[in-house]
């Protein structure tokens, strides 16, 4: 099917092309194809071909389905199957032409990709062809001839000749019909019932060896197939020429009609812009919360409902908000598991979120909310599944999100869906192979989060949310630890600046003890003021009210009064009783001290004591007199035994109880630790070098990889290398063979095939720098190939390679 492909392929013009590139990216990911052979091989591939079926509207895979019923399917052939407009039909097929799942072979014949073909097993319940069973090694040619005699049909000549015959009776459904006037009672519905029924139905076999039955009659005349004793089958032709010439499939070009009202876009506009920096701050406050108390996880697994009503109290979050925003900080890696707190706390990447500005920040919210796999309010008997918990349904959670919001930004400007079960009937439309079930569950819930996250006010998309719903080609999923190609889309840069545009980053400080932000408060302030302040409603105005208890847990936290004051009046007008609030307040901070000890020294003789807390080489253990025989250290029991014994002091150690302890020291606790390992070269995009300290360590997060090219201009290149390709055909062993001349001979023999199959090998450079290449071909004296540690392709010297090997 792939050489099917390849033909079509070299036929078309670039517009064509370049549609067939923007419509299947997967066909220009990385390492991005240079040749039609291998353009063929990634758009024919089974799995790829599913998941572009997956993005189809119905229409399509009506088509599809119908094609695969249809013996040599032309476009009016399928119209007529369908009883559809030929102008509808071809409108539809151009759909799959431009996806590369159908092409136009001779004759105007429609061919199907493998992988469509393995979607359905039994495309409208038809059974196989009847080439399947009368080719099928056990039917003998004897037992062709009897069938071709009981249907009245010559019984000599060759097998084709005799297939042919039969298969074009069975097929003519007048010719059925006669056949069926003299069949026994009850042949027609046992027949009808496979036909509309089947194909393949459980069946007592005992009736098709029995004289005078209908299944007997049924198998003698090749109605009925039988691949197991208990079990038998209707051939395709003969189903559809009992269902008879009115039997037309479903096809629906046009999607459901939804109902809509008019909004005030100015309206939606602004609660956008109240939403995003509200999701941002709340994110925020429940990370700063967790990293404070860790959040425990219930022993089946996800946290229970108890502690996220806990968060949500002690951050004044709704509680929807708390576990939405607690499985997206989950899968943006915010939030993970730590072994030694025994809960989930926020990551280092968390320290460098909270340093981004607040649109990056709010964009690497949406993206995780983009790809996670569930579906944080949606109800189950009437209750919400456990956060963090599993979800059965997994990646279809994620594509039911990804399927609702581009409806949505179907609807015309300016109007709102006014029926969800409508909605929800045209997303069903749009992406029919989503599990109707699922749909109805996860769809009212995706809408849900979708207002809570910003993306949908007043039932209307909004401009963030018209931003996402245009990044369905590569979302990523729930393990990708970052996503450029949603988090660094421009579109969605340029929106999230815009909602966030409007926050207020200045506060009405009161007499009363009170800050009242008017609008949308910026993560940073409203960290400020939840940091010294209790929070007492929110909304188009927040207020917060400064207690002696919110100054006292600031001043707990290690903050300055006079630092704290300053943050203040950065922010607005600090009032007299706000000020001598804080600092009254201030003066009463620690009248109670609590110091927290490593170790206590004792020893019957003061003058020890006392000399050893005046050695100079023991100063950093911060060596206090509690009393003249009792001597504190601020360092562990272990670290001052050391520093003692390297003085010259013989101490030894004492347990809880008072007895001293001196237990042997393993050899391998007098190792040390093990040296640092090396770091490890990448190669970045450019063919530049980076050295990681970290061998584990990945590549940088804030390295993106070289986005893929535009489909037009590589339509345009695959095109002229297409012509060029009989030109090269026969230089590569000549060229390599010139060139890298360091190289053995199996070794040429290898890059060879690197060129010309584009199969993977690494390669090793005159100065040790190595590299994972695929998918080469030759520019003079250099190879351009594709590089998997930059990402990219780059050119590499014949002449400097030193080895080849293979890469598996």
């Amino acid at each position: 099917m792939e050489d099917h492909l390849l033909g079509w392929l070299r036929t078309l013009d670039e517009d064509r092309l370049a549609r067939i590139l923007a419509n299947r990216p997967d066909a220009i990911a990385p390492p991005w194809p240079r040749r039609l052979d291998t353009l063929a091989q990634r758009l024919g591939d089974g799995f790829a071909v599913m998941q572009t079926l997956q993005r189809l509207p119905l229409p399509c895979l009506q088509l599809a389905e119908a094609a695969l019923a249809v013996t040599e399917p032309t476009p009016a052939r399928l119209a007529a199957f369908l009883d559809a407009p030929p102008a509808e039909v071809g409108r539809w097929l151009d759909h799959l032409h431009d996806h590369a799942l159908a092409w136009p072979a001779d004759g105007g014949v429609i061919r199907l990709a493998d992988g469509v073909a393995r979607w359905w097993a039994t495309p409208l319940g038809l059974g196989e062809p009847l080439d399947h069973y009368l080719n099928s090694w056990t039917i003998s040619n004897d037992a062709l001839r009897a069938l071709a005699r009981n249907l009245g049909l010559p019984a000599q000549g060759h097998k084709r000749r005799m297939i042919e015959r039969v298969s074009g009776l069975l097929g003519d459904p007048e010719r059925v019909r006669g056949l069926l006037r003299d069949a026994p009672a009850g042949t027609a519905e046992l027949l009808d019932r496979f036909a509309w029924e089947g194909p393949a139905l459980p069946v007592d076999g005992g009736r098709f060896v029995a004289p005078g039955t209908p299944e007997k009659w049924c198998a003698d005349h090749g109605l009925l197939f039988r691949p197991s004793w208990h079990v038998a089958e209707i051939p395709r032709e003969v189903a559809l020429s009992l269902r008879g010439p009115g039997h037309h499939p479903p096809f629906t070009p046009e999607p459901p009609e939804i109902a809509t009202i008019p909004v005030d876009p100015e309206e939606v506009d602004h609660l956008m812009t109240l939403a995003a920096p509200h999701v941002v701050e709340r994110a925020a406050a429940l990370l700063d919360n967790a990293s404070k108390t860790p959040l425990p996880l219930l022993k089946t697994g996800g946290v229970g409902v108890r502690e996220v009503r806990r968060m949500a109290k002690e951050t004044g979050c709704d509680e929807d908000e708390t576990r939405l925003l607690l499985e997206i900080c989950t899968v943006a890696r915010l939030l993970a598991w730590d072994e030694p707190s025994g809960g989930l706390v926020p990551t280092e990447r968390f320290d460098r979120w909270r340093l981004d500005e607040g649109a990056a920040r709010l964009r690497v919210l949406l993206s995780a909310w983009w790809r996670m796999e569930r579906s944080s309010l949606r109800r189950t008997d009437g209750r919400y599944g456990t956060v963090l918990g599993d979800d059965q349904a997994g990646a279809a959670v994620a594509r039911v999100r990804r399927a609702v919001l581009p409806v949505l930004a179907g609807l015309p400007a300016g109007t709102a869906f006014a029926d969800r079960d409508a909605l929800l009937a045209a997303v069903h439309w749009h992406a029919p192979l989503l599990d109707r079930r699922l749909l109805l569950d996860c769809g009212p819930a995706a809408l849900d989060e979708a207002r809570l996250l910003g993306l949908l006010a007043n039932n209307a998309l909004t401009d963030l949310g018209r931003a996402l719903a245009g990044l369905t080609a590569d979302p990523g999923d729930e393990n990708d630890d970052a996503v450029p190609m949603v988090e660094h889309d421009p579109v969605l840069v340029e929106i999230s600046t815009r909602a966030l545009a409007s926050v207020r980053r200045s506060a009405l400080f009161g007499p009363d003890l009170t800050a009242v932000v008017t609008g949308p408060p910026s993560a940073e302030l409203a960290a400020l003021l939840d940091r010294v302040a209790e929070r007492e409603s929110r909304g188009a105005a927040s207020v917060w009210r400064f207690t002696a208890e919110s100054v006292r847990r600031a001043l707990d936290r290690g903050h300055d009064p006079d630092d704290l004051l300053d943050e203040l009046a950065a922010v607005g007008a600090v009032p007299q009783p706000l000020e001598y609030l804080v600092r009254d307040t201030a003066r009463r901070h620690g009248e109670v001290t609590v110091t927290t000890v490593g170790c206590v020294i004792q020893a019957a003789d003061p003058a020890l004591l006392a000399e050893i807390a005046a050695h100079r080489r023991l100063t950093r253990l911060g060596l206090r007199l509690l009393a003249p025989t009792v001597l504190v250290s601020a360092a562990g029991a272990e670290r001052t035994l050391a520093a003692l014994r390297e003085a010259g002091y013989a101490p030894v150690p004492v347990s809880d109880t008072g007895e001293i302890t001196i237990r042997r020291t393993r050899p391998a606790e007098l190792a040390g630790g093990e040296e640092p390992a090396a770091g490890k070269l990448i190669l970045l995009p450019g063919g530049q070098v980076a050295e990681l300290s970290d061998p584990a360590a990945e590549t940088p997060p804030h390295l993106l990889a070289e986005p893929p090219p535009d489909p037009r201009e590589h339509a345009r290149r695959l095109l002229a290398a297409g012509r060029a390709e009989a030109e090269r055909s026969g230089r590569t062993w000549a060229v390599i063979g010139r060139m890298a001349t360091r190289l053995p001979t199996a070794q040429q023999s290898l890059l060879g095939f690197v060129v010309d199959r584009g199969v993977r090998a690494g390669i090793t450079l005159t100065g040790g720098l190595t590299a994972t290449i695929s998918h080469g071909e030759l520019k003079g004296a250099a190879l351009d190939a594709w590089c998997e540690e930059a990402g990219d392709y780059l050119e590499f010297p014949l002449a400097e390679i030193v080895e080849v090997r293979g890469a598996f």
